[in-house]
């Protein structure tokens, strides 16, 4: 009991320490600089939260200051077991990065819809009419390593985008299109920037139209359309969501551009993103710390929505080739859902359908 009792202490302490880490990390992302280029890192490392992603960019920047490795930016990480299944071994003497994994229950109901649920006693086997469900109750301490801090069998090279200067991925234009038109848009141009009102582009929800200037190179479109869909898709009248702050919306868009652009290997340098500081702080009754949080889970949410319908060629999103997209096995700290704001809030997350 008493051993428990400190490996329960112990897990806490851990989960301490990493909240405090990310609170450190999202407190940092006050200028346009900064914000840019945690949505680039978060767009290489989009199947995993916000939260996971930003604990290993800061912690693998540590471990490289500090000369422990030797890459300065991570590029494929997993967890130990995963390693080995891909013929590769963690380094002796290498730290990995801690970070939030889920710990679940398998629930069961006769009526799903009503409850209520039970969990399910290890070995019992469910009811033939019970519908089982597995639930998300919290998180515990797990960890990870790049590529940089293992040795062994080498990984195959995925394909990456080669673009010219001002061109646009081959196909993003015509896929993007596709899923504003989807959602009930039509897509059109303007001549130039006076035909909307001096941007780049417009999105009308009475109208239900999306207009980009014509007069811009074919990169430039390309990303305008994508700032376009993310207000199609997070900031209809219809949408509980859509936050009313001009400045939050405008930032989501930007990012959720960005994060699709550099998926498909596009400098995002050359675009704007007004300065996170500014806007969160204008966002009354909330801390800014949650406000970068919750928007940038929003962010990389719709990012990976549209990223998924592609049929475009993307840079890796971090997962080692030619790792199975397959649930880990018990102890191999693989992936990781998003983190719940509170216990309460993982108590009621379900894992399914949930991208880790």
């Amino acid at each position: 009991m008493h051993r428990d009792t400190r490996s329960i202490a112990d897990r806490e302490a851990k989960l301490e320490a990493l909240h405090a880490t990310l609170t450190d990390a999202v407190a940092q992302l006050t200028t346009e600089a900064q914000w840019r280029r945690a949505i680039d890192f978060a767009a290489r490392f989009r199947r995993r939260s916000f939260s996971n992603s930003l604990l290993i960019y800061v912690q693998h920047t540590a471990a490289f200051e500090a000369g422990r490795v030797n890459a300065p930016t991570p590029t494929y990480v997993a967890g130990y077991g995963q390693w080995q299944h891909l013929g590769r071994q963690v380094l002796k003497g290498q730290t990995g990065y801690m970070i939030f994994a889920p710990v679940t229950r398998r629930m069961v109901a006769t009526h799903p819809d009503t409850g209520p649920w039970r969990t399910l006693d290890r070995g019992e086997k469910p009811d033939p009419v019970e519908t089982v469900r597995t639930r998300m109750i919290g998180v515990r301490p797990a960890y990870v390593w790049d590529v940089s801090q293992t040795d062994g069998d080498p990984l195959p090279a995925p394909p990456r985008s080669r673009l010219l200067e001002g061109a646009a991925p081959p196909g993003l234009w015509d896929g993007l299109a596709t899923q504003a038109r989807a959602a009930g848009f039509t897509v059109g141009d303007a001549a130039d920037a006076d035909g909307i009102r001096g941007a780049n582009g417009q999105t009308n929800h009475t109208d239900h139209t999306v207009t980009v200037r014509a007069d811009m190179d074919d990169a430039a479109r390309v990303k305008t359309l994508a700032h376009e869909l993310a207000h199609v898709i997070l900031h209809g009248p219809d949408n509980d969501e859509a936050g009313t702050h001009r400045g939050v919306a405008e930032v989501e868009a930007e990012s959720v551009a960005l994060m699709t652009l550099a998926a498909h290997g596009v400098d995002t340098s050359r675009f704007t993103v007004p300065y996170v500081a500014t806007w969160a702080a204008t966002v009354s009754a909330a801390d800014p710390v949650q406000v970068v949080t919750a928007t940038f889970d929003r962010v990389r949410t719709t990012a990976l929505a549209i990223l998924d319908r592609l049929d475009t060629t993307q840079v890796s999103d971090g997962t080692p080739p030619p790792l199975p997209d397959v649930s880990p096995a018990a102890g191999s700290s693989a992936t990781t859902p998003r983190v719940p704001d509170s216990p309460a809030a993982a108590a009621s997350r379900e894992t399914q359908g949930v991208a880790l």
